[in-house]
């Protein structure tokens, strides 16, 4: 064969194993396929525990609250590393969970005790994976771990004015990578830039380069620490115009997605502007509606879409003041076969929701004794919930009723604040712990 014919084939295979289209099962985002917290993930095992139904168990170099993502025969992990006090970036081999790459991102590990800064899930586009962690630092490899950029968000724009440790969740779609900063307007404990205006800002980066597309301001009403906030922005269509969804500062808001201009906003859930209740939960839409999660026992609010400026009244149609069960400080509602399930992780229950109404079919009780911070995932007919010392539930998904399939111990004997997401992918869980992933499959 002529060799430079055979080098030329060489080359096209090799960009061509380095460039993985999304599947449908890929789980490229911390909310998964749809951006929901659901998959067509099928034939996933109902019992597992650390030696049943096991494929393979990968030590992690230190703890993250990041959910890992799967594309193809790779897993994607964002961490910490505990011996080096540094956040990196990790690919393993989905069948066999072997290291193939990691790449050191940034110096640091936390800011506060309650979390660190590999908190930030990762997300990929088929090319190339970004992570983001909260000491600012964003950065893009190829598949097969090249650096493609990378660059620091706290240098670029000033120190992140929070109270916590910034964990805001990147966002790629349709040749656009999202990321939000909504922040105090003020410096607090020290943090935050004191050279001029403190702004709250969706930011829409070229992921080839990195480079800014737009920098959109996002002002609020909020205060203190009510202007921050860790979700995510979400895209989502409805009657056929495409939007980015924004929760934070005591508001919704929809964005166009190529210029990130604002479409419209909703407020409050907090009419009486408390100052302390920072945001976690991401918004999530389904049927004509997006939901908006108060925090510490707020209610849900859900926010017909398709509207222009501030909504006001006339965009709720309904919220869960009358059942105060219905109600998420940290967990993000999972949409999944025609139903919304909220997570209350304080009081350890799950409610099935009506989206069209708000009214519960139903409400189950976890036997915990430990709270939810995670986010649960919907597949295979089942949901899947992980408390703070990594027990996960199993439960039935339906109009049926609550029904706990199977609870397994998976947790590390130090872990105390687990918020990890479990993937459903192609038959197989992806369970992170603070020093274990685990891969489930029958």
């Amino acid at each position: 064969m002529n060799t430079r014919f055979h080098s030329l084939l060489l080359t096209a295979g090799l960009l061509a194993a380095f460039h993985a289209p999304l599947e449908a099962q890929d789980w490229a985002h911390w909310r998964g396929p749809s951006f929901n917290g659901s998959s067509p993930a099928k034939d996933l095992p109902v019992t597992f525990s650390k030696t049943e139904n096991i494929k393979w168990a990968a030590k992690m170099p230190g703890p993250s609250a990041a959910t890992p993502i799967v594309l193809g025969n790779r897993v994607f992990v964002s961490s910490t590393d505990k011996a080096t006090k540094t956040v990196v970036a990790m690919c393993l081999d989905r069948k066999t969970g072997k290291e193939l790459w990691k790449q050191e991102v940034g110096q640091g590990f936390n800011r506060d005790n309650n979390s660190n800064y590999a908190s930030p899930s990762p997300t990929a586009d088929g090319e190339r994976v970004y992570f983001f962690y909260g000491n600012g630092e964003l950065a893009a490899f190829t598949l097969a771990g090249q650096k493609v950029w990378q660059r620091n968000l706290e240098k670029d724009f000033g120190q992140f004015a929070m109270q916590w440790t910034f964990s805001s969740s990147p966002t790629v779609h349709k040749g656009i990578l999202y990321q939000q900063i909504l922040q105090r307007n003020v410096p607090v404990n020290g943090r935050g830039k004191t050279d001029g205006p403190i702004e709250s800002f969706l930011l829409g980066l070229d992921p080839k380069t990195g480079k800014d597309l737009f920098k959109v301001v996002r002002p609020s009403e909020a205060k203190q620490e009510s202007l921050e906030a860790f979700s995510t922005p979400i895209p989502y269509t409805h009657a056929g115009r495409e939007e980015i969804l924004i929760s934070g500062g005591d508001m919704l808001s929809g964005h166009e997605p190529k210029t990130g201009k604002e479409l419209w906003r909703w407020g409050t859930w907090n009419p009486t502007r408390i100052g302390h209740w920072r945001l976690v939960p991401s918004p999530v839409a389904a049927e004509g509606v997006v939901l908006g999660c108060g925090p510490k026992g707020a209610p849900v609010f859900a926010i017909k879409l398709g509207g222009k400026g501030d909504l006001g009244e006339k965009g709720i149609q309904w919220n869960s003041e009358s059942n105060r069960e219905i109600t998420t400080d940290v967990p993000t509602p999972l949409y999944y076969q025609g139903l919304f399930y909220v997570l209350n992780g304080g009081k350890k229950s799950i409610s099935a929701v009506d989206p069209k109404t708000g009214i519960p079919v139903w409400t189950g009780q976890f036997d915990s004794t430990q709270v939810f911070e995670n986010t649960p995932t919907g597949a295979d007919g089942k949901i899947y919930c992980m408390n703070h010392r990594g027990d996960v539930y199993v439960i039935a998904a339906g109009k049926e009723g609550f029904k706990v399939l199977h609870k397994a111990e998976m947790g590390d004997e130090e872990d105390r604040r687990l918020r990890p997401s479990i993937v459903p992918s192609g038959g197989n869980l992806f369970i992170r712990t603070g020093g274990t992933l685990y891969c489930v499959g029958k």
